[in-house]
């Protein structure tokens, strides 16, 4: 069983000191395995070219990112339209592509969705960017009308890894986008910057109206020191925000930012350097956040959900989250704000998960990276 490690706050001390760590400098434990769930996988789509991110549409069908520049509309049926037209070009480059994609609040109404994508720059850089435009449906054919970009990271930077680049709508109608450190770790704490920060705009792309404002902070940064968000999602019931990023080897983090806090990447960190050599000043520091929970080995981390549905009664508040090199989807069940059990689901198949969304009528779909990607719909097993 992959070691799991609590965040250790408070009234949390004394309970873990029962908990003898087995290597110096780590406070570990395993979480207990959550119940096993039988499920039923059903293949919707296939022949996707890495496909990033999964979106539904009022009427059932979906949007799917595929990274190389192209937004697709899956059927109900599992047909595939041709590329979506007038999508913004994208920088497509090692991490780098066309990534997330989200309705707007008002979508019934306006049409708006928003993607996010590597975006290139001059001098062969790059950087994370937002865009806003009205998806326009004719029969067989579809399109963008009117992109606009919203959000530009700066500064820009020559490489293609650590993009971040999760959107999430907030229920006050702002935006939290995700972004990573490009390889550039210690400007995550460069609050100056929009590298490796967590962001928050309005759906036009000005800084929240109540973002933190201390002093040196760009006016649109929420949240600073983060490596690497791949995945966020709120729980609708209590508000919470939470996300996942990739630490370096081993790490990876489950969080729930806050207005003003300082996530700690590079100064502390649960991961160490690919070579194996020790990076930051150790696991804790004053003033910086600890994770909820984290993971290590690594798997990964990518798409977060909030399961809310009925399908699944069991699962109601539990987090689904995505592993590309765990290969596999790790329910975590919640209690208290803490992570008390996980189950592995799809850990048999070898499939990188990049997203994971719930449908429409509770079941829940993962999406599969890879050059012959396809889309997956997870029920109960009767």
């Amino acid at each position: 069983m992959t070691p799991r490690f609590p965040r250790l706050t408070g009234s949390a001390i004394l309970a873990t000191a029962l908990f003898i760590p087995s290597v110096a400098g780590a406070l570990q434990t395993n979480a207990p395995k959550a119940g096993p769930t039988a499920i039923k996988t059903e293949t919707v789509a296939k022949g996707l070219e890495n496909p990033w991110a999964l979106q539904f549409l009022p009427d059932g069908r979906m949007l799917v990112t595929e990274r190389p520049g192209r937004l697709r509309i899956v059927a109900k049926d599992g047909s595939i339209s041709p590329p979506v037209e007038g999508v913004p070009r994208v920088h497509a480059q090692g991490q780098g592509g066309l990534l997330d994609v989200r309705l707007a609040d008002d979508y019934a109404t306006s049409g708006t969705i928003f993607l996010s994508y590597a975006e290139p720059r001059d001098g062969g850089k790059a950087g994370t960017a937002v865009a806003r435009a009205k998806l326009v449906l004719d029969g067989g054919k579809a399109r963008l009308d009117g992109a606009t970009v919203i959000f530009r990271q700066l500064p820009a930077v020559a490489s293609s890894h650590h993009f971040g680049s999760r959107i999430i709508p907030a229920a006050d109608g702002t935006l939290f986008i995700t972004t990573g450190d490009r390889g550039q770790r210690n400007e995550a704490q460069n609050p100056a910057s929009h590298i490796g920060k967590l962001i928050r705009v309005t759906p036009d792309g000005k800084p929240a109206a109540d973002n933190p404002k201390l002093a040196g902070w760009a006016p649109e940064v929420w949240s600073i020191g983060h490596r690497n968000i791949q995945g966020a999602a709120i729980d609708t019931a209590s508000g919470k925000l939470w996300t996942v990023e990739h630490g370096a080897r081993g790490g990876d983090e489950l969080n729930a930012p806050q207005k003003g806090r300082n996530h700690g990447w590079p100064i502390i960190t649960y991961g160490r350097d690919y070579s194996g050599v020790k990076i930051g000043e150790g696991t804790n520091k004053s003033g910086l956040e600890q994770p909820i929970y984290y993971w290590d080995p690594s798997i990964a981390t990518s798409g977060l959900a909030v399961y809310t549905g009925t399908l699944f009664p069991a699962w109601k508040g539990n987090l689904l989250v995505g592993g590309l090199a765990g290969a596999h989807l790790s329910r975590l069940v919640v209690e208290n704000g803490a992570i008390v059990a996980e189950e592995k689901l799809l850990d048999g198949t070898g499939d990188r998960i990049r997203d994971v969304r719930q449908g429409p009528d509770g079941a829940v779909w993962v999406v599969i990276d890879d050059r012959d990607g396809k889309l997956l719909r997870i029920t109960p097993k009767s």
